[in-house]
């Protein structure tokens, strides 16, 4: 797996990890690894792109958690009581981390574990920016 990252001008500077290849046991520690080095520099909103990423497994999933856990400690939004009633009526989503251009696969993983009620998903790089 190979990370790029870069740097989208936004309402606010929005992180972009492009990732290539799976996110899954094998690499997952690789990209929270990564993902924490840009939330040390300053990073608080963050994009990942999964164009180039045809799976990504349970592990993979843990990570998206794990890093949404680590923004939002660092800047909260609402309170984990306020969130977790959010998730569940639909109303929270995440503004600190949000995915783009995942494929059909790893959007039927975002959908049927329930990521995708709380961490937008989006196919347009500009759309997604906007949306921090």
């Amino acid at each position: 797996m190979e990370i790029k990252v870069t740097t989208e001008k936004g309402r606010v500077p929005v992180t972009v990890l492009h990732v290539d290849g799976n996110i899954d046991s094998a690499s997952y520690e690789a990209f929270l690894s990564q993902a924490q080095k840009t939330i040390d520099g300053g990073a608080r909103h963050m994009l990942v792109d999964l164009a180039h990423v045809p799976f990504v497994s349970s592990a993979g999933l843990r990570a998206f958690n794990i890093l949404l856990n680590r923004l939002r400690t660092l800047t909260p939004d609402v309170s984990d009581e306020e969130m977790r009633k959010g998730i569940n009526d639909g109303s929270y989503k995440s503004p600190h981390l949000k995915l783009l251009n995942p494929s059909k696969v790893t959007m039927t993983t975002l959908d049927g574990s329930g990521f995708s009620m709380f961490i937008e998903v989006f196919d347009d790089l500009d759309k997604a920016v906007a949306a921090f």
